[in-house]
């Protein structure tokens, strides 16, 4: 292992997803390849918003506190000077953590180490970016986004019909998705997780999504300091799909969202504003260690409250529920 990281040059990759794009750099081309589910958001390297160093160590020192946060399976985090430390572990590597992620408090550079000790004598191939480090990785660097991760499904619809389907686990998610798609022809940008952002507005197609990209992250500021020009809140979909497989990477303007519930007669009720952020935020992926993050969670589902429309939606699974959302007038 060491004589072909010694014989290596740098080698980068990148990808981006809700908005957010990561820039890779490792000594071995194996070190910064994409697993299966990123490869369909591979991206420009250029103007990331997360540099990511994939190095190598021959095993960690214990971590020196408390975790800030306990997964129970995978992951733990720990505070680490003005930074964090993130510990992944794997039943086929004993107790130890098999690799570390050190990141700052903006989550815009980033380390993540790989054990070498876990891995010697191992038929395990290494995947620097398995799941769960990608997620985390965005959802962390969203909480200095105008940006959340929503549990959903996103699906542009015919006619500018582009709605979010928010749930907990068997709200109906995949089902929705599996329904829409036998009746018309949309794309489901994720069947279980969605970014919603604020971006400005553009008119461009969602399959111009990458093209345009670097363009629009050139014209706005992230830390505060935002365009006077009018912005609109876009739908982004993830590689973290559900049961219904349905993961593209692409984007669309928000029109309306709904939060599904099981129930009879396909019954929409609007929401009101503090209703609708209160729903959204018992379905958002927050980091909850510093407040900071859930107030910045809080203020932007209040601007998306202000933007969109959002109804209950008690729905049979059928045709049926598909039309009354079609013929829906505002």
């Amino acid at each position: 292992m060491e004589a072909l990281k010694t014989s290596c040059a740098i080698h980068t990759s990148g990808f981006s997803v809700g908005g957010v794009s990561v820039q890779l750099f490792g000594n071995c081309f194996d070190d910064v390849s994409l697993v299966e589910s990123l490869l369909p958001f591979r991206g420009d390297e250029n103007n990331s918003d997360i540099h990511l160093s994939v190095e190598w160590a021959g095993s960690f020192t214990p971590p020196r506190s408390r975790p800030l946060f306990d997964s129970g399976t995978t992951w733990r985090l720990y505070e680490d000077g003005a930074g964090f430390q993130f510990d992944f572990n794997a039943p086929a590597f004993g107790e130890r953590p098999y690799k570390r992620l050190l990141a700052d408090n903006l989550f815009r550079s980033c380390t993540l180490q790989m054990s070498e000790d876990s891995f010697r004598g191992s038929h395990y191939t290494p995947a620097p970016l398995d799941y769960p480090l990608d997620e985390l990785l965005i959802m962390h660097r969203l909480t200095q986004e105008p940006a959340i991760e929503l549990h959903g499904v996103g699906i542009v619809g015919p006619n500018g019909n582009n709605n979010l389907f928010v749930g907990h686990s068997g709200a109906g998610k995949s089902t929705t998705a599996r329904l829409w798609t036998s009746l018309h022809e949309v794309d489901i940008l994720s069947d279980d997780r969605i970014i919603v952002r604020e971006d400005l507005v553009r008119e461009h197609s969602i399959r111009e999504y990458f093209a345009v990209e670097d363009r629009i992250r050139q014209e706005k500021s992230y830390e505060g300091n935002r365009s006077a020009d009018p912005t609109q809140i876009y739908m982004y979909g993830t590689p973290w799909h559900g049961e219904a497989h349905f993961a593209l990477p692409q984007c669309a303007p928000l029109k309306r969202i709904f939060v599904l519930e099981h129930g009879h007669g396909n019954v929409l009720t609007r929401l009101t504003r503090s209703q609708m952020v209160a729903e959204l935020f018992a379905r958002a992926f927050v980091p909850f260690h510093r407040h900071e993050y859930v107030d910045h969670a809080l203020g932007f589902l209040e601007r998306v409250a202000d933007s969109i429309p959002c109804y209950r939606y008690s729905f049979e699974p059928d045709a049926r529920a598909v039309e009354k959302i079609l013929q829906l007038n505002d």
